[in-house]
């Protein structure tokens, strides 16, 4: 492999990003999650109860990650990354736009809805590229396929992978997330001591620890800003005009 060294940017995304696209968060007033409970559609109970409910709910959301389309965000990000700066993307989100903008280098914390995957045996897992999940859809094994997803309670199976990414960080932004859901969050505890931390989010000041940049602008102006900065510099660093 070869050696790399062009200064790395680490970007951890939450739903913050996705928003601004439509895709609803599960903390918004309205929308899919503000009618139905999480603990009765997102929880491996709720699964064990009543999977074709789980199932249906899976299957709108996945519609409507399919009508979304990346935003600023998420096109800057890529373009920087096509322009030749070494870029690790790092999301909590389940749909695909980080992608779908562009960028090579994602890691799904928390899995990915337009994937299904077995019940049986984890490591078989299947595209959705149309379509949904129904009771009676089944992996090569005859098991029940479920929404490839992490549901509250289960464990986060590439959060060691995702640690080994942000302690190689020469910067980190983090990107609409309130820094609230675990063990995502504590990402920011592997940062390299010498290494920045931005937060572009409209609550930054507010949600930012100690220690971290606060960008206070939706991630469709603040990213897009910060990407122009880099460009023009052809470098990492944390502009002060974007600062308050």
């Amino acid at each position: 492999m070869a050696d790399d060294r062009r200064p790395h940017l680490v970007v951890f995304t939450g739903s913050g990003i996705s928003a601004e696209s439509g895709i609803q968060t599960f903390r918004a007033r309205d929308g899919l999650w503000a009618e139905h409970p999480i603990e009765e559609v997102a929880t491996p109970h709720a699964w064990r109860r009543d999977p074709e409910r789980v199932l249906q709910f899976y299957n709108r959301r996945r519609e409507q990650v399919r009508r979304a389309r990346p935003n600023a965000a998420h096109k800057a990000l890529a373009a920087l990354e096509h322009q030749g700066f070494r870029i690790s993307v790092i999301t909590q989100n389940i749909d695909d736009l980080h992608e779908r903008a562009g960028s090579r280098n994602v890691l799904h914390l928390h899995g990915e809805i337009l994937q299904a995957r077995s019940t049986v045996d984890t490591r078989l897992r299947y595209p959705l590229p149309r379509g949904g999940i129904e009771l009676g859809d089944v992996c090569d094994k005859g098991g029940q396929l479920r929404p490839d997803v992490v549901w509250f309670g289960e464990s986060v199976p590439h959060f060691a992978e995702a640690c080994d990414i942000v302690a190689e960080a020469d910067l980190l932004l983090v990107v609409g997330t309130s820094l609230a859901v675990m063990p995502a969050a504590s990402l920011l505890d592997y940062v390299p001591l010498d290494a920045p931390s931005i937060l572009v989010d409209p609550e930054a000041e507010a949600l930012a620890p100690p220690g971290v940049t606060r960008i206070s602008q939706p991630a469709g102006k603040g990213v897009p800003d910060l990407a122009r900065h880099w460009r023009r510099e052809g470098r990492l660093w944390v502009p002060e005009a974007l600062l308050g």
